[in-house]
């Protein structure tokens, strides 16, 4: 693999990664580079902020959730045609599951893996010398991690700043820039973490005026000198990471339902299988002449009054379903159940093709990842088939009903957290977001 590569890192969430990767991919890009991007872990929203700053599909890559052929696939897929791939880091560099090294979903994972070098965005805001020590710090807990550089973020003066270098001197670490607190590096937030890059109708604007201002603050010329090829063992390996639940796929597509993971769409294409999307906000239901319907997770309790109103997508989602496979990740999990309570507390009624009823009114996090064994044959694999995903939602069933369960789940560590969804004939959902076959 000729494409070199560079993981983009920091001490924990908040610290600007998702605004300031984007910015440096299309900054990068205005030189007439083609920038790869990727994810650590399951996020399903940041991935698409790299896109649009890239103009490529960006992948997630996950150390828990997937195998170590996969992994490589999967970056070497990121990287292909290239010549620079940026992995975003998730929570903070060390931050994973717990585990052996290697598979703790953290970022460092991919660091050891690939053999790639790790520059950190790191807030200073409210310190100054101590960001050498939390530097020090870094660069010391692992050996088979190497921290190459460092970005400042929300930097309050030049004072600050060269108080900061001179601390930072020592550690002969390279501060490859220092962003001001600026405007242009803040996204707008919703509940389950930023707003939906398709959602935002300025996000180009945006992303252009955070590299006008990354570029007059960050050294791109030595991070590009930093970055080298991953070290990758399989750069072939097979896909998908799980099989195709048909051949001919209606894949729910809207601001409603747009969770779905790119490794998953990209496997199922290179499996043979054709995607033909659908919106069901648009009031379009699911093309008949597929074998198998897919409603990802998104938003369909900020849409709930349009989808009970749909009335061609709710008749034909049942049609579809009487006689072929449908299933439904979280957001689409709670449009096959009987009702959607929203946050006001008012109940729509949905496709009632599965029993239960949710409520985005009685919100508690749910988050996690997950390990299910399917409790029969579905569109996500045979009975017994053994999956690894992830849970993250606010809305809770508050009326379980009496269908049969989709799976049982255990939670990182092998903890059973029992029996969950739930199945209808050829119907199936639940909370669980599949990532990858075990």
């Amino acid at each position: 693999m000729t494409t070199r590569g560079l993981i983009l890192s920091a001490i924990r969430s908040g610290e600007g990664k998702t605004i300031v990767t984007a910015a440096l991919i299309a900054a990068l890009r205005r030189r007439g580079l083609v920038v790869g991007g990727a994810k650590n872990g399951p996020d399903y929203i940041d991935p698409s902020f790299h896109a649009a700053a890239s103009g490529r599909p960006s992948f997630n890559l996950d150390s828990w959730a997937m195998p170590p052929a996969l992994l490589d696939g999967l970056a070497a897929r990121a990287g292909d045609g290239a010549d620079l791939l940026m992995i975003e880091g998730a929570l903070g560099l060390f931050d994973g599951v717990g585990g052996p090294a290697g598979a703790r979903g953290a970022t460092a994972d991919l660091a050891a893996r690939f053999r790639l070098p790790v520059v950190l965005i790191l807030d200073v805001s409210g310190q100054s010398q101590t960001v050498a020590a939390i530097l020090r710090g870094l660069m010391l807990h692992d050996p088979d991690v190497e921290v190459a550089g460092v970005i400042l973020n929300r930097v309050s003066s030049e004072r600050h700043r060269a108080l900061i270098a001179e601390a930072v001197a020592p550690l002969g670490l390279p501060i490859l820039g220092s962003l001001p607190r600026d405007a242009a590096f803040a996204l707008p937030e919703r509940h389950l973490g930023l707003v939906q890059a398709g959602e935002q109708g300025d996000l180009d604007a945006r992303i252009a005026a955070a590299a006008d201002c990354l570029a007059g603050h960050v050294d791109l010329d030595a991070l590009v000198a930093l970055a080298r090829p991953p070290h990758i063992t399989i750069e072939d390996a097979a896909l998908p990471a799980l099989p195709p639940p048909g051949m001919r796929i209606a894949l729910a597509r809207d601001d409603a339902f747009s969770f779905v993971y790119p490794h998953l769409v990209d496997g199922w294409r290179a499996a043979g299988a054709m995607i033909v999307p659908f919106s069901p906000l648009a009031d379009e239901a699911p093309d008949p002449s597929c074998d198998a319907c897919w409603l990802p997770g998104g938003y369909p309790e900020l849409h709930a009054g349009r989808l009970a109103a749909a009335a061609t997508f709710l008749s034909g989602l049942r049609r579809f379903g009487a006689t072929r496979r449908v299933h439904g990740e979280c957001g689409g999990h709670m449009v096959l159940g009987r009702a959607l309570v929203d946050a006001e507390g008012t109940s729509h009624a949905m496709a009632g093709m599965l029993d239960h009823v949710t409520s985005f009114a009685s919100r508690r996090l749910h988050l996690g990842y997950r390990k299910a064994t399917l409790a029969a044959d579905c569109a996500l694999g045979p009975a017994g088939a053994r999956i690894a995903g992830h849970e993250y939602h606010y809305s809770t069933v508050v009326e379980a009903g009496q269908d049969a369960p989709f799976a049982t789940i255990e939670d990182a560590r092998s903890v059973s957290l029992g029996a969950a969804g739930g199945r209808r004939g050829q119907v199936s959902g639940s909370w669980f977001h599949a990532i990858a076959s075990l």
